[in-house]
């Protein structure tokens, strides 16, 4: 096998629009490094014209169209088999990769042989913060999910969340969010690839959490800015990503926190549709009916959870 330096994999679904922007980007960013690099599209049975796009414009990249949508898990794990490099950067297509971005990155691999994965600063399509890294979740974040208070409280310490530091050093985290990851080969080879059994949401939570769990460190290179325009392929369909999340956290949350746990949060979500339904009563909002509704119909998500249906 010609072994590369780096391998970056992009996963794709009906994001023809953002792509190119991605490409253009990364491929400059990647001649920057000097990094002996290779990039692999898979693509998850786009019907917009992404894989065309790609096979036109782009033929420096190794496009594998899969025909089906596989979920962004096992769609990534196809990437890794193809791949050649020493490292592997998962990238999300909705992204553009500043300068200097793929360095910062790799210097943070490499800082120490004890560092697995490697997450970079994510900006808002308007420069703003979005995510420097996260702890795990717990039932803090699931409450402001439930029962959204204030903005400033999403974007806290206490929702989990981490701020950027001094803007330079590379500080540890949990996890970082899935969108920009650089990880060893050998973190791949020992841990093994993405949970396949998360659609999409959360499979990078509970990789992490394998990750750390195995010894490795998990950093955030804060001075590795990629602007992530979120949702490219999931605000396509809102309500149904919201429950697919709730499916994922699920899941995640059955493997390591237990039954009790998942048993917990089914009733907080009974309570927050109660509560979002009493408000739509009062004060006559539609949309907080459609939120009552969405919210039971999460509690039955975590009610009816593997680990917690005693009818299974």
């Amino acid at each position: 096998m010609d072994e590369h330096d780096l391998s970056v994999v992009i996963v794709t679904w009906n994001v023809r629009g953002l792509l190119p922007a991605c490409l253009e980007s990364l491929q400059a960013e990647l001649k920057e490094s000097g990094l002996k690099s290779e990039v692999i599209v898979v693509d998850n049975g786009s019907s917009d014209g992404t894989v065309e796009l790609v096979a036109e414009r782009f033929p420096f990249v190794q496009l594998i169209a899969l025909g089906e949508n596989r979920g962004f898990a096992a769609a990534n794990n196809i990437g890794f088999a193809r791949s050649r490099g020493r490292a592997i950067l998962l990238l999300n297509p909705d992204t553009e990769v500043l300068p200097g971005a793929i360095t910062w990155l790799w210097r943070a691999l490499h800082a120490a042989p004890h560092v697995g994965l490697v997450g970079a600063c994510l900006l808002n399509s308007d420069g703003s913060l979005q995510s420097a890294g996260y702890r795990f979740p717990g039932y803090v974040q699931n409450l402001l999910d439930f029962f959204p208070i204030h903005p400033r409280l999403i974007g806290s310490r206490l929702n989990g969340r981490f701020g950027p530091g001094d803007g330079l050093t590379p500080f540890a985290i949990d996890h970082p969010l899935g969108a920009c990851m650089l990880v060893r080969r050998e973190v791949v080879e020992k841990v093994g690839g993405l949970d396949e059994g998360y659609f999409y949401y959360s499979e990078e939570i509970d990789w992490c959490r394998r990750i750390r769990a195995a010894g490795w460190t998990i950093l955030t290179a804060p001075a590795a800015l990629v602007v992530h325009h979120a949702g490219g392929s999931t605000r396509q369909v809102s309500e149904a990503s919201f429950l697919q999340l709730h499916r994922s956290r699920a899941r995640y949350f059955c493997r390591w926190h237990g039954p009790t746990f998942v048993r917990r949060l089914a009733w907080l979500a009974e309570l927050a549709a109660g509560w979002a339904a009493l408000r739509a009563r009062l004060i006559g909002r539609a949309e907080l009916a459609g939120r009552a509704r969405l919210l039971r119909q999460v509690a039955a998500i975590y009610r009816h959870t593997p680990c917690c249906d005693e009818s299974v």
